[in-house]
């Protein structure tokens, strides 16, 4: 009897055991199982998706069945277009689900806020939906708001030049007609004929310095570089503008450290500087002076060579300086017709300056005159050559850059050598 019992025990012992191990097994077999809700919270890209997102230029999210990003480039990051792992722009997101729900590609161009700007600039953008498998949604945005101002720029530009055209040649037009309609009085014929030529000359004008900033923005200075002497500079800056100074009885002086040397192409920053020197002498009242200086300044990333064109002129007011380098922004129209002006000169200079791997800045008060500074970098093989120069250049002390001189006194009246009056 207690024999059975005891092996009535054991059994029952051994199948809870199995039953135990059984259960216990199926449990484990279970929880490895996938279930609807851990594929819905955890989505997997397909092959492939991962890398070539990384690599794309535009900004790249990835929604899943639910609106949540499964993946987003830092690009999308950076324009606002994800908060908080979801996407953040209502127009995007609703056509996600629309292409979810009929597997139909989409484009779309918004204007979207910029964020942090506090200036309510519009952010422009190309967006394109795509279904991506069967559950997933691929959102690419493009960033349009460069191509769009460069296409504004061009708009402008185009409708400049058509107007800067037509003033001179409806001026020659108009002018002909009058010199027919006065044949019979020469003192007439002879008026006109003189209008006739400063409009033809003031088209002329325009037209090169069109085909110079062609040019400037178009060639790659370097190709052709060489070092360039200063000196000779400013000697045919000078020169360029010798007649109308002594018309204007304007006094050309010239100063700073000699024998500088700069790297690039001779003829456009001959242009550049003539374009400083003239606009100096030609907004410059009779009996003044326009002086030119130039030094060598150290910089982090070499020496560079500073050239300072100084006059006594009109000025320029603090919302002037900000678009003076504008194409064809003139700061007195009436004045710069009277001169000849075209407004592209100093967009010119910008472009040489910068082609150039320098820069063109400006000091100026109305009424007090005006000081342009353009720093270039210095050529390499010139260094050289001066280190002879250097024990004269410190025994005879830093040369005087106006352009750093806040008073107005220093900005009108700067230290200057060799002066050359015209009478």
């Amino acid at each position: 009897m207690n024999a059975a019992v005891a092996a009535a025990a054991a059994i029952a012992g051994v199948l809870t055991g199995v039953i135990a191990m059984l259960a216990f097994r199926w449990s484990e077999r279970d929880q490895a199982r996938p279930t609807r809700t851990s594929l819905h919270t955890d989505p997997v890209l397909p092959p492939g998706v991962d890398t070539v997102l990384s690599v794309l230029r535009s900004s790249a999210v990835v929604l899943d069945e639910a609106d949540a990003v499964v993946k987003a480039s830092s690009a999308a990051y950076a324009l606002g277009l994800v908060r908080g792992g979801r996407l953040s722009v209502e127009p995007m997101l609703q056509m996600a689900r629309d292409t979810r729900r009929d597997g139909e590609i989409r484009q779309v161009e918004l204007d979207l806020p910029r964020r942090g700007t506090g200036r309510g600039e519009a952010l422009a953008v190309s967006a394109r939906v795509a279904p991506l498998g069967s559950r997933l949604v691929l959102l690419l945005v493009e960033d349009l708001t460069e191509a769009r101002r460069i296409e504004a720029v061009r708009r402008d530009f185009v409708a400049n030049v058509s107007h800067e055209l037509k003033t001179p040649v409806g001026a020659l037009s108009l002018l002909s007609e009058a010199v027919m309609d006065a044949s019979d009085d020469p003192e007439a014929v002879e008026h006109f004929a003189g209008r006739m030529q400063i409009e033809a000359t003031r088209l002329t004008n325009l037209v090169q310095e069109l085909i110079d900033l062609s040019r400037v923005q178009n060639d790659d200075p370097l190709d052709d570089a060489e070092p360039v002497r200063v000196d000779e500079l400013v000697a045919e800056a000078i020169d360029r503008c010798r007649h109308a100074a002594g018309t204007k009885q304007i006094t050309m002086a010239t100063g700073g450290t000699a024998d500088l040397r700069i790297w690039g192409h001779r003829g456009q920053l001959a242009a550049a500087l003539g374009n400083l020197v003239e606009n100096a002498v030609n907004y410059s009242p009779a009996r003044t002076r326009v002086g030119v200086s130039a030094r060598r300044v150290n910089a982090p990333g070499g020496d560079l060579i500073e050239i300072a064109v100084t006059d006594q002129g009109i000025g320029i007011s603090e919302k002037d300086k900000e678009r003076i380098f504008e194409r064809f922004y003139r700061v007195d129209p009436a004045r710069s017709r009277a001169t000849g002006g075209t407004g592209l000169g100093l967009a010119i200079v910008k472009h040489v300056a910068a082609s150039h791997g320098g820069e063109v800045t400006v000091w100026s008060h109305e009424g007090q005159g005006s000081t342009f500074t353009l720093r270039l970098p210095e050529a390499g093989a010139s260094r050289n050559r001066s280190q002879q120069h250097s024990v004269l250049d410190d025994e005879a002390g830093p040369p005087t850059d106006p352009s750093h001189d806040t008073s107005p006194e220093s900005a009108a009246y700067p230290t200057l050598s060799a002066p050359e009056a015209h009478p």
